[in-house]
Order: structure tokens, then C-alpha cells, then sequence
């Protein structure tokens, strides 16, 4: 792909998010999700392997569902209320159409068929486009219609995201698998809290954006992407190893680590709500994707020389560590201790 065409399609990725985040007119709104899906699709497609290629039917018939639905679920809403504005959406249909197209742009249980496959047959470059800057949009419509949606439904979806985003991510040894069964999980404790405090979720998105970030720069500059791999990265970038063990432990939420500070804050926001036993259900079914966190981190830093596996050795080239990774690492594992600061924000 030439220089020319990759900043077409991140201006249009750009554009689209932009046209999205900043719109209170439904048709605007669903202007901008297709403008991001046709960004997307050739960065999906370019390495021409048929997985790839599957990669983007799979995610463009996802993507123009959804947006059918969304526009049907806008047009419902505007023919019971003669309103276009995003957030009078009162109609009761309505409301139920968006959330299913919402949870299938996201992929939330149980559309949650077509992230891990897509995420496989994706460079690491467009994974980590497809599971950060690609929710945003979705995530944007649940903030400014969260007043109105569901909550038993949302509360459901968010604790089978959850527990379906660990189970399945237990048997993978496909590192990008791994993290497509890691973003389902996430997006149930952002989904959970939506309805109660949309700052949270808004919040739980940039931690878990960030942390992910960092996951995937780190796994690209050591150009791991099994297990197997990953096992012989320790004695090539031993620094970079143990930063991402952290990062890992981080993005499954212990303390006292970053991506402690959402789960946190969301469990006692439920407490308050008087949902303790969603509170409680939804913290039990994390420990399901903290086992394949361990393993991950386990085979990163853990496996020393020599080595069970069969997989070849890679070649021992010393590429300076990017500074984003740097910052990001760092970032990911040490701001708990500002939380008190960012509660009070929120």
C-alpha cells in the first residue's frame, strides 16, 4: 500500500470518528460509521491472504447490518416523535433496535462472532485500529443515548460479554485471538455501567485503549504472534519483555496497576446502584481472562532458556525501543496513584 493511500484512509478513518463523535443529527452520526467501515476495509484487506480477505466480507456485511440498523432504528424514532436529535431517541423499539446495532459495531455477546476473526485476519497495525479508535464511535452513540436504553438488557449483554470474552479466550494460542477475546471482555464492564455513569465508561475506554495500545506496539516490535513466539522474545528484548508483563497484568485490572482504576470505580458505582450481585458476577467472570493475562505474561518473561518449543529463532536484531511504547508501558502500570484525582474529575 502506498504512502499516498495509507493517509487517504487515516484521514477518512479521522474524518469518520470526527463527523460521528461531533454530530447530534442521526443521519450525520450514521454518515460518519460508514465513512470509518470504507476507511477501514482495504487496511484490512491489503496483504491479499485469504484470511484477510475473509477478514473484510466478514466485517463489511457486520458493519453495513449494523448501520441498517441503526438508520431504521433513527427513522423508527423519527416517525413516532418527529425528532432527528440523537439524544431524544424515546422510542421504546427504537431503543432496543440501536442497542442490538450498537453491540454489533462493537461486538458484544452475542455479536460477538465476527471481532475475533477479523482481528486475525488483520495486520497489527489495522487490530489495533479495528479495537481502539474503531469503538469510539459506537461507544460516542451509547454515551449520548444512554439515558434512554435499556438497562436490564444492557446489564445481561455486558455480564455474557464478559464471561464469554474469558471462557473463549481460554484455548487460544493465537496472540491476536487472545486480545480480540480480551477487547469482548472489556467492553462488558464498559457496557455495565453505561446506563448509571457514562463518564466511567468513557473512562474504562481510554484506559483500555491506552493499555492496548501498548500491547500491540510491543507485540509488533518483537513481531510476535503466537505463544510460541512470544516464548523466545525474553532473550532478544528482555526490558521490553518485562514491560509488557506489567502491561498485561495491568490490562487484566490487578492492583495496584493502572487498569485496576475503572474496575474499581465501576464495582463501587454498581454498589451504589444496588446491583452488588451484578457487581460481584461481573468480578468473579473477569478471573476467567486474567488465567489467559498469566499465560501471555507467562510465556513472555517466564520460559527461559532453553525452551519447550519447536518454534525457529529468530534472528537478534537490536531495533531501538520506540518511545511511544515507552510512555504508554509506563503509563499503563503506575497512574493508580492519581486516581483520587480522577475520581474527583468524573
Amino acid at each position: 500500500m502506498t504512502p499516498q493511500a495509507k493517509l487517504v484512509f487515516a484521514t477518512s478513518l479521522l474524518l469518520g470518528t470526527t463527523i460521528t463523535i461531533s454530530s447530534n443529527h442521526w443521519i450525520t452520526a450514521w454518515a460518519g460509521l460508514e465513512i470509518n467501515t470504507l476507511a477501514i476495509l482495504p487496511m484490512v484487506a491489503k496483504s491479499h491472504h485469504p484470511r484477510a480477505i475473509e477478514g473484510a466480507t466478514k466485517y463489511f456485511l457486520t458493519q453495513a447490518t449494523a448501520s441498517a440498523l441503526v438508520l431504521f432504528s433513527s427513522m423508527t424514532n423519527a416517525w413516532y416523535t418527529g425528532q432527528w436529535d440523537i439524544t431524544q431517541l424515546t422510542n421504546p423499539v427504537s431503543c432496543l433496535i440501536l442497542t442490538s446495532a450498537i453491540a454489533m459495531k462493537l461486538g458484544l455477546v452475542p455479536f460477538h462472532f465476527w471481532f475475533p476473526e477479523v482481528l486475525q485476519g488483520s495486520p497489527l497495525t489495522t487490530g489495533l485500529l479495528l479495537s481502539t479508535i474503531m469503538k469510539l464511535p459506537p461507544i460516542a452513540l451509547f454515551y449520548m443515548t444512554s439515558h434512554s436504553l435499556n438497562q436490564t438488557l444492557l446489564t445481561l449483554m455486558a455480564i455474557l460479554s464478559t464471561a464469554l470474552g474469558g471462557w473463549m479466550g481460554l484455548n487460544q494460542t493465537q496472540i491476536r485471538k487472545i486480545l480480540a477475546f480480551s477487547s469482548i471482555s472489556h467492553l462488558g464492564w464498559m457496557t455495565i455501567i453505561i446506563s448509571y455513569d457514562p463518564k466511567l465508561t468513557l473512562l474504562n475506554f481510554y484506559l483500555y485503549t491506552m493499555m492496548t495500545t501498548a500491547v500491540f506496539l510491543t507485540i509488533n516490535s518483537t513481531n510476535t504472534l503466537k505463544l510460541s513466539t512470544l516464548m523466545t522474545t525474553w532473550s532478544k528484548t528482555p526490558a521490553l519483555s518485562a514491560m509488557l508483563l506489567l502491561t498485561l497484568l495491568s490490562l487484566a485490572g490487578l492492583p495496584p496497576l493502572t487498569g485496576f482504576l475503572p474496575k474499581w470505580l465501576i464495582i463501587q458505582e454498581l454498589t451504589k446502584q444496588d446491583m452488588a450481585l451484578a457487581a460481584t458476577t461481573i468480578s468473579l467472570l473477569s478471573l476467567l481472562s486474567l488465567f489467559f493475562y498469566l499465560r501471555l505474561a507467562f510465556c513472555a518473561t517466564i520460559t527461559l532458556p532453553p525452551h519447550t518449543t519447536n518454534h525457529m529463532k529468530q534472528w537478534h536484531i537490536n531495533n531501538p525501543t520506540n518511545i511511544t511504547i515507552a510512555i504508554l508501558t509506563v503509563t499503563s502500570t503506575m497512574m493508580l496513584a492519581i486516581s483520587p484525582m480522577i475520581s474527583n474529575m468524573i
